[in-house]
């Protein structure tokens, strides 16, 4: 009788190996899930909304190291991005990203210009952005490092973003967010 509990036992404590380290596997590299907890996104995200985050597309970051296994793509403008910003490195943040590596980004008049001309981007054009931050006074052209990204937040007055504290680098992103899975009237693709 006791070797047939001890067998339970054994058996039980397996089961939850194995299923802490496939947890552990996909959190690491395919998924994560997110709870935006500022108003730095708003209307596309709003406070307490739950959001699902793909490693995949981009490419996981292999842990405790700057590698990053090869993703199918590179970020694009105006995706809305989950990263480690450069000035709070045990915090993520969740930004649009509005400029890409090489390029210069100027916000005037609200609007943000890429290389001198307008962005047209739904995602982006429909803010409205102020000059707030070291990194967008206004009419200063700031020039994007390559392997840096600059992001932005929807709700510009309550953003702290690259407007502050520059550029964030290639191997700290961390995916790109897909969709808002919580609360349940809130369920939609992030666009």
């Amino acid at each position: 009788m006791r070797a047939k509990k001890s067998h339970v036992v054994r058996e039980w404590v397996e089961a939850f190996i194995v299923a802490a380290v496939i947890v552990t596997i996909l959190r690491t590299f395919l998924f994560q899930i997110y709870k935006i907890p500022t108003k730095s996104m708003v209307p596309t995200l709003i406070p307490k909304d739950k959001i699902f985050v793909t490693k995949l597309l981009y490419g996981p970051k292999v842990p405790f190291t700057k590698l990053r296994i090869h993703g199918f793509r590179k970020p694009k403008r105006g995706e809305v991005v989950v990263f480690v910003p450069p000035h709070d490195r045990k915090k993520v943040y969740i930004k649009r990203l509005v400029g890409l590596p090489g390029e210069s980004v100027r916000i005037k008049d609200g609007n943000i210009y890429v290389d001198g001309k307008i962005v047209v981007d739904p995602g982006i054009a429909k803010n409205i952005y102020t000059n707030q931050g070291e990194y967008a006074e206004e009419g200063r052209l700031v020039f994007i490092p390559e392997g840096k990204y600059f992001f932005l937040g929807d709700n510009s007055r309550y953003s702290a973003d690259s407007r502050f504290w520059g550029f964030v680098d290639e191997v700290d992103i961390v995916g790109k967010a897909i969709f808002i899975w919580w609360p349940f009237y809130r369920v939609k693709l992030i666009e």
